[in-house]
């Protein structure tokens, strides 16, 4: 599978700052030293529906982590995966009376030109999981050979008690994990399981649900945690620098794909920090398929909203928040970036330079873009009242705006 195209991010004069970032595990922020190679994994799409806010301010925080690190001078290695077979793709195929692939193709295909369209920097391997089947059955049949995994009916689960730090990610107690499991795609009421919480690895064959050769577990799918594992191990290996997505993943998807990897490598931590999103709602409530209240980035294109000012208005929010979308933030967006504009078209202005910094610090203390866009009003203020006489000045705040906001003015 393939990615979406990269657009130029501008080097800047200097270099970028270390990243603080908070780490979900821990509860605090952590300051990352990746070294020369950052790597980070995004969890990515369902794709049966298109991409709404709430997906967009998930990437955009990770973009801004790439951003960040590429300032810093360090290249990124990023990997984002497509889970292109899985019971709601399956299930809206249904209702609509498609072809299962040919939805998953179509809205994969959308959601490149939104991610496009937005500016978020591509992965560098866009996995789905059918194509990552291959790997993710090894790791199955070795979990359970190592009897950390143990079959039911034909399906095959993951014992959560086989990993010493299940629970490290999320920290909640079992009553808790048991709720936030029936509601996020587990089955804790399955009779046979040893465990309530136990997440399924492999789902043996059901009738007329596509399925793939599994090896010695027979024909099916596999189940959703142990997708983005294989494809993490595959090219980043364990103790990567970021394992990312909504805040909605922190368990089970995240907490049970720490397992996953904590026992079939015998390393701990899968990742040294687990950075979450907030959850973007529309009218009281959060922002989700199944709820179908939803605003569509391309919904928003078609109508001839730049794309600018929807990644302002994402920009406008600090990345852990939870916060609403309305017509008032998309308003405040557009003006915003007409202002912006305005001010960097001028041939010169006030001093750049100080800016940039604030910028980088901003950023580099835990992605505050909403501090980053005070910073470049404050300068397009004075450049609207008093102007200045750095001929570069605008072309620097343009390409700085640019670089670290991936906003293109």
């Amino acid at each position: 599978m393939h990615a979406w195209p990269a657009s130029e991010v501008p080097a800047l004069t200097g270099q970028g700052r270390d990243l603080r970032i908070h780490d979900t595990a821990t509860g605090g922020l952590v300051t990352l030293d990746p070294g020369p190679v950052a790597r980070i994994y995004v969890c990515g799409i369902t794709p049966y529906d298109a991409t709404h806010m709430g997906h967009a301010a998930t990437y955009n925080a990770f973009d801004l982590v790439q951003r960040v690190w590429l300032d810093a001078k360090r290249q990124v290695h990023y990997v984002q995966n497509v889970t292109d077979v899985d019971d709601p793709l399956l299930e809206r195929a249904v209702r609509d009376g498609i072809d299962w692939a040919g939805l998953a193709e179509k809205e994969t295909a959308l959601f490149r030109e939104d991610m496009t369209a937005l500016r978020m920097l591509p992965p560098k391997q866009y996995i789905g999981a059918v194509e990552a089947i291959p790997g993710i059955v090894p790791l199955v049949e070795r979990l359970r050979d190592m009897g950390a995994a143990y079959e039911l009916e034909g399906d095959v689960y993951f014992s959560v008690e086989s990993d010493p730090n299940f629970g490290k990610v999320s920290h909640l107690d079992a009553a808790a994990m048991r709720l936030l499991s029936a509601e996020r795609g587990g089955d804790p009421d399955r009779q046979g399981k040893k465990n309530p919480l136990d997440p399924m690895l492999w789902m043996a064959a059901r009738e007329g649900e596509p399925s793939w050769d599994g090896g010695s577990l027979g024909r099916g799918r596999p189940g959703w945690h142990i997708e983005c594992v294989a494809i993490a191990l595959e090219h980043l290996g364990m103790g990567f620098d970021v394992q990312g997505g909504g805040s909605d993943l922190v368990f089970p998807h995240h907490e049970m794909g720490a397992s996953h990897a904590q026992a079939l490598t015998g390393e701990f931590p899968m990742a040294k920090a687990y950075v979450h999103a907030g959850m973007v709602a529309l009218d009281g409530e959060k922002m989700s398929k199944s709820k179908g209240n939803l605003v569509f980035v391309s919904a928003l294109r078609r109508e001839g909203v730049d794309p600018a000012a929807i990644r302002l208005a994402l920009l406008a929010h600090h990345y852990r928040d939870n916060w609403e979308w309305t017509d008032q933030v998309l308003a405040d967006a557009v003006a915003r970036l007409g202002r912006w504009r305005a001010a960097v078209s001028r041939p010169d202005g006030p001093s750049a330079d100080v800016l940039v910094e604030e910028l980088r610090e901003a950023l580099a203390n835990d992605l505050d873009a909403p501090a980053a866009l005070a910073a470049v009003d404050r300068w397009a203020v004075l450049q609207a009242e008093r102007g200045g006489t750095d001929e570069g000045g605008p072309g620097v705040v343009s390409r700085a705006v640019d670089a670290l906001l991936g906003v293109a003015l």
